[in-house]
């Protein structure tokens, strides 16, 4: 399990209720930025592409300020995470990118948006809803750090006595890539790469990892599903 924690726990938590040994093994640490925030008022709504920019406002203390406005969510995670911080209307786009912009189409909505995100993005959010003409006020409040190099035992099982890799971001992937470089040809062909959708797993397949699945949705519970197939092809019928 690559996410950062505190949700590597938590799919941990859902792997081991499937009777699915696992381990954490976060590759990226999550930390505040000191970035400016502009003021609250003159939002119609705040976008979250992920439940770390709940708990990086929540750091610094500003969730109060915002908490008025209704909250466009990519995900369920995510939508829980903000409902649980106070936010009294969210809604979920169940999946990615394109699906939370399909629903800020369908709601309609109008700008300007507050989004407060990471550091390095996978997408442009202000680019995606610019036919729309919604402007988009972005602030970088937290970044994702890569760890300098995986638990030396976890590398050196990989391929082995761990058979599977969780991906749940493309930057995950692209770190985890990289710091497996020294893996062997061999264990690299048997190691399962269970990634979320086909933009997570593009960095692995450039890292000639060939045993690459993808979820049904972009969504945990589709994880869940694809993890417990996985261990059911090791276990046989």
């Amino acid at each position: 399990m690559t996410r950062p924690e505190p949700d590597a726990q938590a799919t941990l938590a859902r792997l081991d209720a499937l009777g699915i040994d696992a381990v954490a093994a976060p590759v990226m640490v999550r930390q505040t930025l000191d970035a400016s925030l502009p003021p609250p008022d003159g939002f119609t709504a705040m976008v979250l592409t992920s439940a770390n920019a709940v708990r990086a406002l929540a750091e610094r203390g500003v969730l109060e300020q915002y908490r008025h406005l209704p909250v466009f969510a990519v995900g369920d995670r995510t939508a829980r995470e903000a409902s649980e911080a106070g936010f009294e209307r969210v809604s979920s786009a169940a999946g990615a990118l394109q699906d939370l912009v399909n629903a800020m189409t369908i709601a309609r909505m109008r700008g300007p948006i507050f989004y407060p995100t990471g550091k390095h993005q996978s997408a442009d959010l202000a680019k995606a809803l610019a036919p729309l003409g919604v402007m988009v006020a972005t602030a970088k409040i937290y970044d994702m750090v890569a760890i300098g190099a995986l638990p030396a035992q976890i590398l050196a099982e990989l391929g082995g006595e761990i058979g599977a890799v969780l991906a749940y971001s493309r930057r995950t992937a692209e770190i985890f890539a990289t710091l497996a470089t020294s893996l062997p040809r061999d264990k690299r062909s048997r190691l399962a790469m269970l990634c979320l959708s086909e933009t997570v797993a593009e960095p692995l397949l450039e890292a000639r990892f060939s045993r690459i699945s993808l979820a049904d949705r972009p969504d945990e519970d589709a994880m869940m599903a694809l993890a417990l197939a996985f261990a059911r092809e090791q276990t046989g019928p």
